[in-house]
């Protein structure tokens, strides 16, 4: 049974040829890269550990190698643009939004501001002398 963040054929097609071919002269590439992107989009959906994957993935450390390379050389961006772009169409949207919403349940902060919800406790003297 598919996960619900797995990719689908028309998706694959929009992202596939976003994907670099391996380097010339490397070792040859023994991993489905659909399902390397499948990992990792689960991995982004469920918020779990990159060595929590499950057994149907590709191990961790090739999902995470190739997310780590396609995040440094900008292709993890494509990627989601080309996503963002294929959804919002669907939709009957323009593919590219033209504003961001941030409201008060989004970022929480302890009302005084600053590095306090960061700061060690005070030790005061009269509640060690009891």
């Amino acid at each position: 049974m598919p996960y619900a963040t797995e990719v689908t054929d028309d998706q694959w097609r929009l992202v596939e040829p976003l994907i670099l071919e391996p380097k010339f002269g490397g070792r040859p590439r023994t991993v489905c890269m659909r399902e390397v992107v499948n990992a990792i989009l689960y991995l982004n959906r469920t918020g779990c550990a990159w060595r929590h994957l499950p057994h149907d993935f590709p191990p961790w450390g090739t999902d995470h190698f190739y997310y780590r390379v396609w995040r440094l050389d900008g292709s993890w961006r494509l990627i989601h643009d080309a996503l963002r772009s294929n959804t919002r169409s669907k939709a009957g949207k323009k593919p590219m939004p033209s504003v961001g919403i941030v409201d008060s349940q989004t970022v929480k902060t302890d009302g005084r501001g600053g590095f306090a919800a960061t700061t060690r406790a005070r030790k005061y003297a009269a509640a060690s002398a009891i």
